[in-house]
Order: structure tokens, then C-alpha cells, then sequence
């Protein structure tokens, strides 16, 4: 009997469950949404667009700030229940191997950061590093350095082949962009392209005090080996290179739009690293 009516009386049976009258349903089912519903569905557009704006890299927190700096104010915690709802992930991180060659018996110089990754001002402490991207036509290996007080990637260079000139063109670019001072501290791993001594004699000619790191201790250049995992988390391991070229003019666009423009991180006050620095150069100027 029961089945026979919601059958032939679907509408019938259904106010009998709910135990309503007709004009009752009727009046729910024409109601306008509420505004908290709008709001819901507008959170959620904004949240999308800012999930896209952001390369899909922002954790709620982060998210929250690049929402705020579009004029939408929203908390953390509604903003998680909206990701989990929509089912909003950040890209998830893989491990990468070093490339590190210290197999060598060319002169190291002393671990003069000591993990004591800090800076005052600009220029003062340059980290560098060497990794590789997988292309087609086989391994892109990039050099780069970075300001440790800022976080900016002031200068890179890519090439086919692991050899010291490609730290020498990543160091070139960044003097160049750059001008340090004298007495600027230049840390790296003890691979086998920084401890040569063409490039030892290039560091004292540009007046740069020479840093690396402990043998087989990736954390005691913890900062560059985490820009590395963020470049590859965010970008390469989304990709797939059928050329070389193809990989440097990705890379190219991360770097110098995305990460040193756009990318904002938290120990910066949520500010990206030329942001950052433009803030330093405002305050300096100020006092």
C-alpha cells in the first residue's frame, strides 16, 4: 500500500512523511535562498578563484591572506570546511634525490652559518644550490641563489650539464641584479663545482666570504634544498617536458613571476619576497 502510493502519489506521500500542509511545502519549495546561503555560495566561488590565483599552493592560512588582499574577509577555520566541502587540496610533496658530488679532495671552506639561517638586511647572506629537472631530451640541471633575509631567488641558471660554470652564470646574474657589498657571506654544500678553485677565486674577487655546509647534512642549507621541493612540488612534477627549452621557459616564469612576486610566505608576514624587500627599502628610508 505504501509503495502503491508513493508511486502513483509522489507528491501525496511526500507530505504525509514530512507531515505538512500542501500550501506549507509549497511556500518552502519557492523560498529564496537565505542569505547565509548566498554568502556560502560566493565563499565558495572566491575560494575557488583564489585556489587557482595561487597555483593551488595556499594552505588555509595563506589562502586567507590572498582572499583578504581581494577585499573578501572570511576566517581560517570557515575556509578549511569550504576546502574540505569542495574537496580543495594543496599539491601534495614528493622527495627528489641531491646532486651533490663531494667525493672530491679540493679545499672546503668552514660552516660558518651553522643552521642559523638569518639575515638583518638584504645582501648579507646568499645561499646556493644545484638540482635537476626530467625532460625528454634528459636532465636541465638549475643552479640558483638565495637572499636568505628575503627569501628572493636573485639569480639562476640552467644548462645540460652539471659543471662549475653553471654556479658561475646563477652567481653572475645575481651580482649583477644585485651589487652586494663586500664581506657577503656565499654558503653552499661542499659539491665539487663550488669548491673548485675557479670559483673560489671568482667569490674572493667579488669580495665574498666563502660557507658550506657539513658533508651528507642537507639541513645546513635547509633553505635553499626547501626552494628546491617547493619548485618541484608546485610546478615540475606537474609537468612534462618534451624539451629542455620548454622546461627553462616554465621556470623561468615561476621564478620571476610567481615565486619572487606573487608567492607570499608566512615568515614574511605573508608578504612575497619583492613585496618584502620593497617593505624593508620603505622602512629604511623612513628611519
Amino acid at each position: 500500500m505504501i509503495q502503491k502510493l508513493r508511486l502513483q502519489y509522489p507528491m501525496l506521500f511526500i507530505l504525509l512523511v514530512l507531515k505538512v500542509s500542501a500550501s506549507g511545502y509549497y511556500a518552502w519549495l519557492n523560498r529564496k535562498p537565505s542569505i547565509r546561503a548566498k554568502d556560502e555560495a560566493r565563499l565558495e566561488l572566491e575560494i575557488c578563484a583564489a585556489h587557482k590565483r595561487t597555483r593551488g599552493t595556499c594552505g588555509p592560512e595563506r589562502l586567507k591572506k590572498n582572499l583578504s588582499e581581494h577585499g573578501v574577509k572570511v576566517g581560517v577555520c570557515r575556509i578549511r570546511r569550504i576546502r574540505k566541502k569542495l574537496g580543495i587540496k594543496c599539491k601534495q610533496k614528493r622527495r627528489f634525490k641531491a646532486t651533490t658530488d663531494s667525493k672530491h679532495k679540493l679545499p672546503v671552506a668552514d660552516n660558518l652559518l651553522n643552521q642559523r639561517f638569518e639575515a638583518a638586511a638584504l645582501n648579507q647572506v646568499w645561499l646556493s644550490d644545484i638540482t635537476y629537472i626530467p625532460t625528454d631530451e634528459g636532465w636541465l640541471y638549475l643552479a640558483g641563489h638565495k637572499d636568505i633575509c628575503s627569501g628572493k631567488i636573485v639569480g639562476y641558471a640552467m644548462s645540460d650539464r652539471m659543471k662549475k660554470e653553471l654556479v658561475s652564470r646563477s652567481l653572475f646574474k645575481a651580482v649583477s641584479s644585485r651589487r652586494p657589498d663586500k664581506g657577503l657571506i656565499h654558503h653552499s654544500d661542499r659539491g665539487s663545482q663550488y669548491c673548485s678553485h675557479e670559483y673560489r677565486r671568482l667569490l674572493d674577487q667579488l669580495g665574498m666570504v666563502a660557507s658550506m655546509s657539513r658533508k651528507g647534512n642537507c639541513y645546513d642549507n635547509a633553505p635553499m634544498e626547501s626552494f628546491w621541493g617547493t619548485l618541484k612540488n608546485e610546478l615540475v612534477y606537474h609537468c612534462h617536458y618534451r624539451s629542455r627549452q620548454e622546461a627553462i621557459n616554465d621556470i623561468t616564469e615561476y621564478i620571476e613571476i610567481f615565486y619572487n612576486h606573487q608567492r607570499t610566505q608566512a615568515r614574511l608576514g605573508y608578504l612575497s619576497p619583492a613585496a618584502y624587500e620593497k617593505q624593508l627599502c620603505k622602512n629604511k628610508v623612513a628611519a
